[in-house]
């Protein structure tokens, strides 16, 4: 069988850990792709194809457990902030002992894309496929697996944390593959794109003259089930870009699901989340994250 990934190993290293690259979608065979799709490819319009890729931020071996996640960027699914809240938090969960990846999705602003509000989704699940597969090779359980999701990102970690249909059309073994993390952890996540909706995300994802059904298909909290995986929430109570009720709807969808789960809204921080934060009140994130995954198993 063709393989379906690559794995490339850049000299790129850090404190706490090696970082790899790993390309997603061997060239010519990316999904819901114009360019690809198209009989006449020409080699401009090919060199401008994004690559997806993960980076991998593995702890040394002798202090990594089994639990690993995949860390979705935000930027409202218009541009990727990995120094905001991506690669410091990888960092940081390399120091509790769990792999962390962080995703380059296809963006749906993309003028290549056949249909532009699934490509992230496409991404997201890929990713979580490549890496249950091949678990052993980084000494992790493909049954410990989450998501982490800042803003947009957390709207993409909702997104895949709820729906089980398969976007990513990889054939043979790869379809007998959950695409559903094990839990998820969301700062300041898009959740609702009507009332409470960061316009921006909105757009770039649906459209600007998007349908009131299409709104309510992609706010999230109407996705949940009993179901959705474990996941644990940090909002802002002064967000203005994304308004704490997001985070809110989704905990009220949990607890009406019976999904386990946890939300801590803080009085002031505005909309971020920093691993470097000196706030003494915001700064107990960390905390709190790390005590909720040790209580949902670390072994």
């Amino acid at each position: 069988m063709k393989k379906i990934f690559f794995l490339i190993i850049i000299f790129l290293f850090s404190e706490f850990s090696a970082q790899e690259k790993i390309i997603l979608w061997p060239k010519g065979e990316m999904p819901n792709s114009k360019i690809l799709a198209s009989k006449i490819k020409k080699k401009k319009e090919l060199a401008k194809l994004k690559e997806v890729e993960l980076f991998a931020f593995l702890p040394p071996v002798k202090e990594r457990n089994q639990k690993s996640v995949i860390i979705i960027p935000g930027g409202g699914y218009s541009k990727l902030t990995y120094d905001e809240g991506a690669f410091q938090i990888a960092k940081w969960m390399n120091t509790l002992g769990i792999s962390a990846f962080v995703l380059n999705y296809r963006l749906p602003t993309s003028s290549d894309l056949v249909q532009k509000e699934i490509a992230p989704l496409q991404d997201i699940q890929a990713s979580i496929k490549y890496i249950r597969k091949n678990a052993s090779q980084w000494g992790i359980s493909p049954e410990q697996l989450g998501v982490v999701g800042t803003s947009a990102g957390g709207h993409l970690a909702t997104l895949v944390s709820n729906i089980s249909k398969d976007f990513t059309e990889l054939k043979g073994d790869w379809e007998t593959i959950s695409s559903i993390p094990n839990f998820a952890i969301l700062f300041c996540p898009v959740i609702d794109l009507g009332e409470y909706a960061h316009k921006g995300s909105r757009d770039s994802l649906l459209g600007e003259n998007v349908s009131t059904e299409k709104i309510s298909e992609f706010s999230t909290q109407n996705l949940v089930t009993d179901k959705t995986p474990p996941t644990i929430l940090f909002h802002n109570q002064d967000d203005t870009a994304v308004p704490p009720m997001n985070s809110i709807l989704y905990f009220k969808a949990m607890t009406k699901n019976k999904v386990k789960g946890a939300l801590f809204i803080f009085p002031k921080g505005g909309h971020r989340f920093f691993v470097t934060d000196k706030d003494p009140l915001n700064q107990n994130w960390k905390k709190l994250c790390a005590d909720w995954l040790s209580s949902i198993g670390n072994k």
